[in-house]
């Protein structure tokens, strides 16, 4: 319970006491600036209490006479105001130790004031201990609001902060979003904005809001009026307040920190910024990515939970000495500590409730709370209903789609598409065709993700629910019988379970077997996946289950399904990939009218077996299936309503020509297609597809994932990990003569026009990309390059005058033993603009990564790796450095150059670095000086390298290498890259 009141009302209650003990008859001006002064003081510690006040007790909680107590509150803080306006008139006119009337009857008022602010601190007080009915108000907690030293702060924030800094820096930069989970830290950040000595070095005045959920835009710009000491005409509208705050912002170098937007709020009505104004920066804090963007922000940064580590380290501050006395409370403690799931405000209210607490029992007991939901712990439950306001604010599809995530276990990597084909097949989102639907799950999806509900891995494939916002969803859930969830990854449940729950998850569990014929006329979902133990399902299991929509086994040990499938009528989704020892499925699974997506993939199941399901519209298939049945009885192309075909290579060995060749034909055949994942066993059999069907030209929704010779882990990672909005990706493994085949046929190179992930892999004999037809990569966004043995060149201009790879973003050149460059004749203005990541790994023979021409084109560069090219000798060839552009990589964030071991210099020291933040150095001995100063590399912030390296620098300016000596973290060499012995 936050308690904001304690040791302010004894200092308020004798501070007024003693002043008003000493009444005089007369009074000097001194003595009225020393009421001043203290009424002023008073009444910001009522503008503070308030907040803290309307904080504990959002609107929905808040009682009458808590309501009755904040709009006093705010009357009582404008009439101070007008009390400092009338000082300041009459200080403009009054002499020193001279009586005046006025003055004395000022200070009296400004006396009882005072008194009365001191007495209404005291009924503010009561709120907190309850409410006028004599009941106990919980608050829902608080923020931690309390600045930290940076020795103190957790390394995230510190990663967080020095964003944010160079941001400020930034002169393209006057709006700054900065977003999280609720209880992450963000108000703690904006705290420590508010007190970090760059900040006060650059600028003139830092003015902080705490934004209130009673606030509209007038309270808002009042506030800022108020911190900016504008003053303007009691009748004034918001737009002329807005001028008068512009002017006033012109004035000076301003920082404005506004903490804890929940929706859009129009700042521009509020301050009246206009474009001219560089010396004013905006940063503001919410909850929801998508809020910091509908804002306007320039920029926006994520406040990340904190690592397990720093977690610790919290939790054992708050604690007290009692975790280092008591090995035993040592050990709960650490198990505490892990279900706060790094968030601040949780760790603060849960550490607090356990300060020096040296009962073992208490420990037990309250981990235990913490653990479960449906009585947690004094703390825990005060945040999650903080977290329940939030999920108020969902639609109603969006608030189903959440609530479902809780089905999967604690810090479970919830696959995308399994996720969101759930969420159609339980009718959460409602579209014409299956496509539409996945991309109105997707929609919903992103807005859970921006707004913290959901935390997208790097695996963009994935996404993870946090432990307190899963325990939220569970608390919610179980309170609403149409949502009746039973997640028990532990042991079996009971029979009135499976009477009552709509929904069932027994994932991951040692499960050995299931009821008989469980009475679950309701339920819409069951999962039980990955029980490898599981290896027969009885006979009549499915036979009250017709109002099932969910059905997952994935990885169970099960050899066939019992009859009782046929009963599943409204069956939408089945999951059997992975089923390795699954050989049978029932006939009556004809009666599976509804079923939309079934996934055998892995299995040794036949298409004939599912041949009755033409209904379907999305299958996942492995090529093994194909060939397992007589295509007389079995055929792709009698799946007339698929939308989604998926085949998965689970050997090359297993291709035949006959069977490959007609299921190529057949799918060309299937008119509702509108995503294909397949591997092309060579060319031939791609270009008998295309011939057969161009459905990018019908259908501008058409996506596809190609494969040509062999399906490859490392191109469908990159496909996985990219965060752009990607269609279609190619990828091209061992395939003779591609080039050739691509440059001229015009077939395939609409496939390449296509194409936004491009993978060349093992190519022989292909001496550059362009070969392919550079014209053809247009729409190209991700390009990987990989033990192509003869590949020299990546570009080469023969003659172009049009710019080449105008959109590639990203580009990955590995095991190229021969490339001598990149690219290779006059470089193109406009080419390459976008690259925004760069990786060159294993590349023996290129002695510089770039040449003058090209180095001109790459403004928008953030990342660049070189990594074992062992002939390296610099970014670029010094006989080429002339004239170049200082700023030519101004937007480089990282770079990393590892086991260059001729590596001498980067570039020369006028180069200019103003977005350089993280540099990583390893094995590159004869590196002795770095082209960077306080001047070139100012946002500068982390280097990673050898202790060794690091003392064997070189340095011009000193002052420099003791500023960057706390940004440097020792990393040790890796064991496999050379040393200085071998070079």
């Amino acid at each position: 319970m936050c308690d904001p009141f304690g040791s302010l009302i004894v200092e308020v209650y004798t501070d007024v006491k003693t002043l008003l003990s000493h009444p005089a008859c007369t009074i000097s001006d001194s003595e009225v600036r020393e009421k001043y002064d203290y009424l002023m003081d008073k009444a910001d510690k009522l503008k503070a209490s308030r907040q803290d006040i309307e904080e504990c007790f959002p609107k929905g909680v808040r009682s009458n006479v808590c309501q009755y107590w904040i709009n006093k509150a705010k009357e009582i803080e404008n009439e101070a105001k007008e009390f400092e306006d009338k000082f300041e008139k009459e200080d403009k006119r009054s002499c020193k130790w001279v009586y005046r009337y006025p003055s004395y009857k000022l200070g009296e008022d400004m006396g009882k004031k005072a008194n009365q602010i001191e007495e209404f601190l005291l009924e503010g007080g009561n709120l907190l201990v309850g409410s006028s009915a004599g009941q106990p108000l919980k608050p829902i907690g608080r923020r931690i609001n309390r600045p930290l030293d940076s020795e103190r702060m957790p390394s995230v924030h510190k990663d967080t902060e020095e964003k944010l800094i160079s941001f400020l820096r930034d002169e393209k930069v006057r709006r700054i979003g900065v977003w999280g989970i609720t209880g992450s830290g963000k108000s703690m950040m904006m705290e420590n904005l508010r007190k970090n000595e760059d900040v006060i070095i650059l600028f003139e005045s830092v003015l902080f809001v705490a934004f209130s959920g009673e606030w509209g835009l007038k309270e808002l710009q009042d506030d800022i009026m108020g911190q900016l000491k504008v003053n303007v005409e009691s009748g004034a509208d918001m737009p002329e307040k807005a001028r008068r705050i512009s002017e006033m912002l012109q004035r000076k170098q301003c920082l404005i920190l506004i903490d804890n937007f929940e929706e859009k709020v129009d700042l521009d009505k509020i301050l009246g910024i206009q474009d001219n104004n560089k010396r004013c920066k905006v940063v503001f804090a919410s909850r929801s990515r998508g809020v910091c963007f509908s804002m306007q922000a320039d920029d926006v940064v994520h406040v990340d939970r904190l690592s397990p580590d720093d977690a610790w380290i919290m939790f054992k501050e708050l604690v007290g000495e009692v975790i280092d006395r008591f090995p035993r409370i040592r050990e709960e403690a650490r198990l505490v500590v892990k279900e706060c799931d790094g968030l601040p405000l949780l760790i603060d209210m849960v550490a607090r409730n356990l300060r020096n607490v040296t009962d073992l029992t208490y420990w037990v007991t309250q981990k235990k709370q913490l653990q479960g939901w449906e009585s947690p712990l004094q703390g825990m439950g005060e945040a999650l209903q903080t977290l329940e306001f939030c999920y108020d604010s969902l639609n109603d599809p969006s608030k189903k789609c959440f609530l479902y995530c809780a089905l999967y276990p604690e810090e479970c990597q919830i696959h995308v598409d399994h996720l969101l084909e759930c969420w159609i097949s339980e009718g959460f989102i409602h579209e014409k065709s299956f496509r539409e639907a996945r991309d109105m799950g997707n929609s919903i999806l992103h807005d859970l993700i921006s707004g913290s509900f959901l935390a997208r891995l790097d695996n963009k494939k994935y996404v993870k629910m946090t432990k307190l916002l899963r325990k939220m969803a569970l608390k919610i859930s179980s309170e609403n019988n149409n949502f009746e969830l039973v997640v028990k990854p532990e042991y079996s449940i009971q029979n009135q379970e499976w009477h009552k729950a709509r929904r069932i998850s027994l994932m991951d569990s040692p499960l050995r077997e299931l009821p008989v014929s469980p009475d679950c006329a309701e339920l819409l979902t069951l999962f039980l996946q990955r029980n490898k133990n599981l290896v027969d399902i009885p006979k009549n299991f499915f036979r009250s289950m017709r109002s099932l929509r969910v059905l997952d086994l994935y990885g169970t040990g099960i050899a066939s399904l019992p009859p009782s499938l046929s009963q599943l009528v409204s069956l939408k989704a089945l999951y059997l990939n992975s089923c390795f020892n699954l050989v049978d499925i029932p006939s009556g699974v004809k009666r599976l009218k509804l079923l939309e997506v079934l996934d055998i993939q892995k299995t040794k199941l036949n298409l004939h077996q599912i041949g009755s399901l033409i209904w379907l519209k999305c299958l996942r298939i492995s090529f093994s299936s194909l060939i397992r049945v007589n295509h007389m009885k079995g055929r792709v192309s009698y799946f007339s309503s698929l939308e989604e075909f998926s085949v998965f290579i689970d050997s090359p060995q297993q291709w035949t020509n006959n069977v490959v060749d007609q299921v190529i034909q057949e799918v060309a055949m299937l008119e509702k297609l509108t995503s294909l994942e397949f591997c092309f066993p060579d060319l031939f059999y791609l270009q008998l597809f295309i011939n057969k069907r161009r459905p990018w030209n019908n259908n501008s929704n058409f996506t596809f994932h190609f494969s040509v010779g062999v399906q490859d882990s490392s191109h469908s990672l990159l496909r996985d990990s990219v965060d752009y909005p990607i269609r279609n990706s190619l990828n091209l493994v061992d395939t003779e003569g591609a080039d050739k085949v691509f440059a001229t046929d015009k077939a395939f190179a609409e496939v390449l026009k296509e194409t936004d992930i491009f993978g060349l892999i093992k190519q022989k004999k292909v001496p550059s990309l362009s070969s392919f037809g550079i014209d053809s990569m247009e729409k190209m966004l991700v390009c990987l390059i990989e033990e192509c043995e003869d590949m020299e060149v990546i570009i080469s201009n023969n003659g172009r005058r049009e710019a080449v790879l105008k959109f590639l973003k990203d580009l990955y050149i590995k095991n190229l033993p021969k490339l001598r460059t990149i690219w290779e004749g006059h470089v193109l203005h406009g080419s390459l603009v976008q690259l925004t990541t760069l990786v060159i790994s294993k590349c023996p023979k290129l002695k510089n990564v770039f040449s003058h021409g090209l180095i001109q084109q790459l403004h928008e560069l953030k990342h660049l790796k070189v990594e074992a090219c062992h002939q390296i000798e610099g970014i670029i060839a010094r006989s080429e450095s002339e004239g170049l552009e200082t700023n030519a990589l101004q937007s480089l964030r990282n770079l990393e150059m590892i086991d260059l071991p001729k590596l001498r210099s980067i570039v020369d020291d006028s180069f200019k670095w103003p977005s350089l933040q993280k540099i990583k150095i390893s094995v590159c001995y004869k590196l002795k000086r770095l082209p960077f100063s306080s001047e070139n590399a100012a946002k500068l912030r982390r280097i990673e390298g050898q202790q060794s390296w690091w003392e064997a620098l070189e340095w011009e300016d000193q002052a420099y290498k003791q500023r960057l000596q706390s940004h440097f973290h020792p990393q040790p060499p890796p064991i496999s890259f050379s040393s200085p012995t071998n070079m």
